[in-house]
């Protein structure tokens, strides 16, 4: 369906003003939209373009259309066109960007685009996994262990071999060193995000089963990685 077949429908949708929220709306919204009925919808403002949404409201099928009233005001209307759950449950979204429109309206939206540019832009090359844990090893060596943790955990969730992440660690333990690998790397969550996908694998545990504890001792939840 386009914009214009459901359009006239706009003015019922239920309105969320997520404007200033700080923390991680994302998982509050999606409830809130799981409730709602095909050929209804929700309507959210936010201060910039609310990119990051788009993929989980299509996931659990809704079509999208944004309008912009002003430089820091974004009128996006979900409409709910089939109800199906969200095939790419990927944990943890960049809740982190919300709190850039608190600095500044316009970083906020230079974050976002910038954002979308680095994860979401055809053109990018290298395939998503492996650039996931570039990311992760760059956390690493800022000492981002909460970053690393989430790039890891997504990484996984999204099909990455747990052959790829014992290639990772043993170069971690050859360009950073042993010491400093024990020291601090062997104690984190990430190790320990690594460590349960190991264990659970030699158990014979389904890959499903194991993502799914991965988001829940390694999402949101965790003080230790999630990001207010």
């Amino acid at each position: 369906m386009s914009y214009s077949d459901w359009k006239d429908k706009t003015t019922e949708f239920k309105k969320i003003d997520v404007r200033g929220i700080q923390g991680n709306f994302f998982s509050g919204l999606k409830r809130q939209a799981e409730q709602i009925s095909a050929g209804s919808g929700l309507e959210v403002v936010q201060s910039f373009e609310p990119i990051p949404l788009y993929e989980v409201m299509e996931g659990l099928g809704f079509e999208h259309h944004t309008e912009q009233v002003s430089d820091a005001e974004f009128h996006a209307y979900f409409y709910r066109a089939e109800e199906k759950q969200e095939i790419k449950d990927i944990p943890m979204r960049p809740a982190a960007l919300t709190n850039m429109p608190l600095i500044d309206e316009g970083l906020g939206k230079v974050a976002v685009e910038f954002w979308n540019l680095t994860w979401n832009d055809e053109k990018r090359h290298l395939p998503y996994e492996m650039r996931l844990l570039l990311s992760l090893t760059n956390a690493v060596g800022a000492g981002r262990m909460r970053q690393a943790t989430r790039e890891l955990v997504k990484a996984y969730i999204h099909g990455l071999d747990s052959a790829a992440l014992d290639d990772v660690f043993e170069l971690l333990a050859w360009n950073q060193g042993i010491g400093y690998f024990s020291s601090e790397i062997g104690p984190s969550t990430l190790f320990a995000a690594y460590k349960t996908i190991k264990n659970m694998e030699k158990q014979g545990k389904p890959r499903d089963e194991i993502c799914e504890m991965l988001k829940e001792k390694f999402g949101e939840k965790n003080p230790d990685v999630k990001v207010m």
